[in-house]
């Protein structure tokens, strides 16, 4: 008997999938154009044992209910916030993500978007574009070295951003539920420190924490206030880890420096006043968007349904209903 896999999203590069039928799976791939509807799943076969979903895609219980066989939602991204987790486990779902193959590209961007702020790139290129004069008006950047840099979360992304980062001669703090070892600390050239701490220390504050209960908000106008006067912020984890309006304030008032966001806490909608800050930079979620990390995802998307179904290969579990601790 094959197993039977519904995506709901067309892959960036199908073939990087070819295996799954190699290995005897019915695969059902929509083509490009195709619209997730978790309201109208009639597209979908319905006996699937298998949901490959994309990160932007609501799997709600609603959801697995229109699946009666199903027994993995595989997840094409490292953020699973689009999954109703609490009903995955009671239903017994496996749940899993890409946490590997998005660390170098998000952790690239986010460099860039911190120098793009510090050394004031886009501010440059759109007075020079508006204005058709390389004329330097004496506007000034900063530097990063000798700066106190803080990560507010320490998993795979924040740790190749410390990577970037210390040739600069920066000091890193890092904030994270439980304390690495210190020889470890020592190792990776970091510092722990609680939250406040990080926040009245750091001359940059970068976010790079998962979505929870926990976390939603952890930036509000309370937390900003205890940030240095003129401190930046970056967040390429989750829009709503922040109050997206206390940063605006922050801004205008200038408590903040400037802001760098990859991510947005109304989804693909900023406040409307970012748009007019010379003093923030925004790309639209494309923290993964690289040739070469969207082919890793699928890769790593692809293994983790087959060492799923098959067990010949590593699998990143979010959720393994067979060891739920």
């Amino acid at each position: 008997m094959s197993h039977k896999i519904a995506f709901t999203f067309p892959p960036f590069k199908p073939e990087g999938y070819d295996e799954l039928s190699e290995k005897g799976c019915e695969v059902f791939m929509p083509e490009p154009g195709f619209v997730y509807d978790p309201e109208d799943l009639s597209a979908l076969p319905a006996d699937a044992e298998v949901i490959a979903s994309s990160f932007t895609h609501p799997i709600t219980e609603e959801v697995m209910s229109h699946f009666p066989h199903l027994r993995l939602i595989a997840n094409y991204g490292v953020g699973f916030n689009n999954i109703d987790l609490d009903a995955a486990k009671k239903r017994g779902i496996a749940v899993t993500n890409t946490p590997r193959s998005v660390i170098q590209g998000t952790a690239e961007l986010t460099m860039a978007l911190l120098l793009s702020l510090t050394r004031r790139i886009t501010v440059w290129d759109s007075r020079l574009r508006r204005d058709r004069d390389a004329v330097n008006t004496g506007l000034m950047g900063t530097d990063l070295g000798k700066k106190t840099i803080g990560l507010v979360g320490f998993g795979n992304i924040a740790r190749r951003v410390a990577d970037f980062l210390r040739p600069y001669g920066v000091t890193i703090l890092y904030n994270k539920r439980h304390r690495l070892d210190p020889l470890e600390e020592e190792a990776l050239g970091v510092t722990y420190a609680d939250l406040e701490t990080l926040l009245r220390e750091s001359d940059i504050v970068s976010l790079h924490t998962p979505l929870n209960a926990d976390s939603r908000h952890l930036i509000n106008a309370d937390t900003i206030a205890l940030m240095r006067d003129g401190a930046i912020l970056v967040n390429v984890a989750r829009g709503a880890v922040m109050d997206e309006q206390a940063v605006v304030d922050a801004l205008r008032s200038g408590k903040l420096a400037g802001a760098a966001f990859d991510v947005f806490e109304h989804s693909d909608k900023p406040l409307d006043a970012l748009y007019d800050m010379e003093n923030v930079v925004m790309t639209p979620h494309v923290g993964t968007q690289t040739t070469e990390s969207r082919l890793s995802m699928e890769y790593e998307h692809r293994d983790n349904i087959l060492g799923f179904l098959l067990g010949d290969r590593r699998v990143a579990y979010v959720y393994n209903p067979s060891d739920p601790k």
